[in-house]
């Protein structure tokens, strides 16, 4: 049963309660936020009607997601519990390598952004750097992985590196290409204002820079993520990846499913929160 907004003044429902002018908003804004919620839930019921189905047969390998839910029911409704060791809730394992991410990337956006500038200003650095910089982003992140703990010899530095050489690159290479495709107009109008060399960063190079930058850093930060539950199966402790290597080793597939379900969604709040602070900054420029 559907109500229009006229009918819904009219009717006085919402006298006393809300503005008139505010209920056609509301009802704006309700369409479209269902717009939004709505398929995605769609698709995701059909997907797991699908996996019920087809999971629920006799000697299936995976289990179904009625299964899923039972078998990590406790893990489930308390992510908290703190057994000592390794015998942790999911939230701990989540907090160990969010902090290592946070690490790594946050070295990672520094150092790249850095290096980025210079390549995209000087044509000698992109001519020395670049083919360089092009050779190591192809190496994939766990080949790194014998090498720090061959030089830091230990296992949550080499974790961290792991996680800041792995999401360098975009951030590098992005940050450069926005540095570089700054219109000539801008750099002549700096040249006759006279602006010196922070002037110039903050009014012309860093608002044309940030949109650039922060694909890199929405990369950078995807890539972190990925790598750290790699890096986390073979170095241990406490972590969500080397979770869901000790449940395949005690064969707890229920227990895996659970934690790539977290996983998926921490990386998608992680790609979210650089998307809106991208936005923020991109709007405090434009208010500039």
């Amino acid at each position: 049963m559907t109500i229009k907004a006229d009918t819904f003044a009219k009717s006085g429902l919402g006298e006393g309660l809300l503005p008139a002018s505010l209920v056609p908003r509301l009802v704006a804004g309700g369409k479209a936020a269902a717009a939004r919620v709505v398929p995605p839930l769609l698709f995701l019921a059909l997907l797991l009607a699908i996996w019920e189905i087809a999971c629920s047969r006799a000697g299936s390998p995976l289990p179904p997601p009625s299964k899923v839910v039972s078998d990590t029911w406790t893990l489930i409704v308390d992510p908290f519990f703190d057994k000592g060791g390794m015998n942790k809730g999911l939230f701990w394992h989540l907090a160990s390598s969010l902090k290592r991410v946070a690490m790594g990337f946050s070295i990672a956006a520094v150092v790249g952004i850095a290096l980025g500038v210079l390549v995209g200003q000087s044509t000698l650095a992109f001519r020395g750097l670049d083919p360089i910089f092009q050779v190591f982003r192809t190496v994939p992140p766990l080949a790194w992985l014998p090498l720090s703990l061959a030089a830091l010899r230990q296992a949550e530095p080499s974790a961290i590196f792991v996680i800041a050489i792995t999401a360098i690159w975009p951030i590098i290479l992005n940050t450069a290409v926005g540095i570089r495709n700054i219109p000539q107009d801008y750099r002549n109008i700096s040249r006759v204002l006279q602006l010196n060399g922070a002037e110039y960063f903050f009014k012309i190079m860093l608002p044309a820079t940030v949109p650039f930058m922060f694909t890199g850093l929405k990369i950078g930060v995807g890539l972190s993520w990925l790598a750290i539950v790699a890096a986390e199966m073979l170095i241990g402790g406490v972590g969500i990846g080397f979770f869901i290597w000790d449940a395949w080793n005690s064969s707890l597939i229920s227990e895996i499913i659970l934690a790539l379900i977290y996983v998926g969604l921490v990386g998608f709040i992680l790609d979210r929160i650089i998307a809106m602070i991208g936005k923020w900054v991109s709007g405090g420029m434009s208010a500039g």
